[in-house]
């Protein structure tokens, strides 16, 4: 595609980054990269850039964009929806508000053999936020959960007091509520002599030696409760670098959970609406959660939306009455309407089938190129959340800064395909900052896994050299 620069209102790079720089906050995460980025359109998985270089996208805006720049289905979906009703105020019922809390209700009475209900915010931290609610509620106030180290929720106070990272809650006080964190079982990086499972086990019985005496610190045989109400867990850790736990690991932790009387809060921001095979990533793993948590690519990033599902204990009206939480533009029916669509449209596409064929293929690639690339330490996924973890030489040591170039020269554009320019946008993730975390289209055809696959090697030949 080549970018008009004398369409009307075009502006060139120079000078947007120019005003970027005075009139913008930097608090957010654009400029983790010196100079940012400007891309001017998207299709499929590509972005073009304003020089007309076409980069293949492989983190899809962190998973925010499952099936695809551009979606015709959607856009279409969109494009009606403003012709009907595009906005009306929340205080006011609309039909595929209605229709879509009942399909996902249906869909986890099916799943989970559980009625419950759902309710709509409008980004993955303020659904966390809502969920906070509900299980402070459910738990007469108690405000204590436990979660992940390597776990993230996001960066609003609520949703950083049960997120691991200290960087995120540093300079904003000090959080009296912050979660008590428990290793996740990191395959990878499990102790010297013991298998993966193994590492899983001891895991979950780490956890669970905090209810063996009230002396252990969480737990009042006496009266038998606990001091927190729930765990927050990722089925798949997501900006922890998309590390997948043994299989049984999360059978083992639901046990210990239930029988202490502890909900478990299954936070789907990230690895939902098909990106781990299912729609829901916890379905891998054969429990059942209390409350799970959406947003991203329910509307495939075209209309900030994002909720929750409970079960109907925690939830029903009597427990939760109106006014519990709220948000003006919490069940827009622009992202309603995109919402259902894109769960109409997941199933009529079979992505239960196809994501899991296409990850494989696309691990098998990384596992060749692993072969090749010894500073490829570890590489792993389920459906198309997958990992590759850049080391030293030696093949464990993380290689933060080997990873960077890699992330510049596929922003440069300066890659070849065919005798063209070519980029390869790259994210970022792990608790070393050392992970390529592949979150690609749903859509991603075969030919162009293989093309990722090839612009990885070429890329990281390059970064290597220096």
């Amino acid at each position: 595609m080549t970018i008009d620069k004398n369409a009307v209102g075009f502006i060139d790079d120079a000078q947007l980054l120019a005003d970027e720089a005075k009139y913008s906050s930097f608090g957010d995460t654009v400029h983790y990269v010196d100079p940012p980025k400007i891309f001017r359109h998207g299709e499929g998985s590509w972005m073009i850039d304003t020089a007309g270089t076409r980069f293949l996208d492989l983190q899809m805006w962190y998973s925010a964009v499952n099936f695809g720049y551009g979606n015709k289905r959607l856009n279409d979906a969109l494009k009606k929806q403003i012709d009907v009703l595009p906005q009306v105020a929340s205080q006011y019922l609309h039909q595929t508000r209605i229709e879509l809390a009942k399909t996902i209700a249906l869909d986890a009475k099916k799943k989970f053999g559980l009625d419950g209900r759902v309710h709509f915010n409008v980004g993955g931290a303020q659904a966390i936020e809502d969920s906070l609610k509900i299980v402070r509620n459910a738990c007469n106030g108690k405000s204590l959960m436990f979660a992940f180290e390597g776990g993230y929720h996001g960066r609003t106070l609520g949703a950083s007091s049960i997120t691991s990272s200290y960087r995120y809650r540093r300079r904003f006080g000090h959080f009296g509520e912050r979660a008590m964190f428990l290793p996740f079982p990191y395959p990878f990086r499990r102790p010297k002599g013991m298998t993966p499972e193994e590492y899983s086990d001891s895991c979950v019985r780490q956890f669970e030696r905090l209810f063996e005496t009230e002396y252990n610190g969480v737990w009042d045989p006496k009266t038998n409760q606990c001091e927190y109400a729930a765990f927050y867990v990722e089925p798949i850790q997501g900006t922890g670098g998309y590390v997948l736990p043994p299989m049984d690991f999360f059978k083992g932790l639901k046990k210990v959970l239930d029988k202490y009387g502890i909900l478990m809060v299954s936070d789907e921001i990230q690895m939902g609406f098909w990106r781990t095979g299912k729609l829901w990533s916890i379905e891998n793993f054969g429990v059942t959660p209390d409350i799970v948590v959406f947003g991203k690519a329910l509307t495939n990033g075209l209309n900030p939306l994002s909720g929750l599902w409970a079960r109907e204990e925690l939830i029903n009206p009597t427990v939760f009455p109106p006014g519990s939480t709220h948000s003006t533009f919490n069940s827009n029916p622009l992202g309603t309407s995109l919402g259902l669509e894109v769960i109409k449209m997941g199933y009529e596409l079979d992505y239960e089938t196809t994501v899991p064929k296409k990850g494989a293929h696309f691990l098998e690639g990384l596992r060749e190129l692993q072969k090749k690339h010894k500073e490829i330490g570890d590489v792993d996924g389920l459906g198309l959340a997958l990992r590759a973890e850049i080391c030293t030489d030696d093949g464990f040591t993380p290689n933060k800064a080997l990873l960077d170039r890699m992330v510049d020269i596929g922003l440069a554009g300066d890659l070849e395909h065919n005798g063209k320019k070519i980029g390869l946008v790259l994210d970022v993730g792990g608790w070393y900052k050392n992970v390529i975390t592949f979150a690609p289209s749903l859509d991603i055809t075969h030919e162009e896994i293989d093309l990722a696959i090839s612009l990885l090697d070429q890329l990281l030949t390059k970064a290597k050299k220096g």
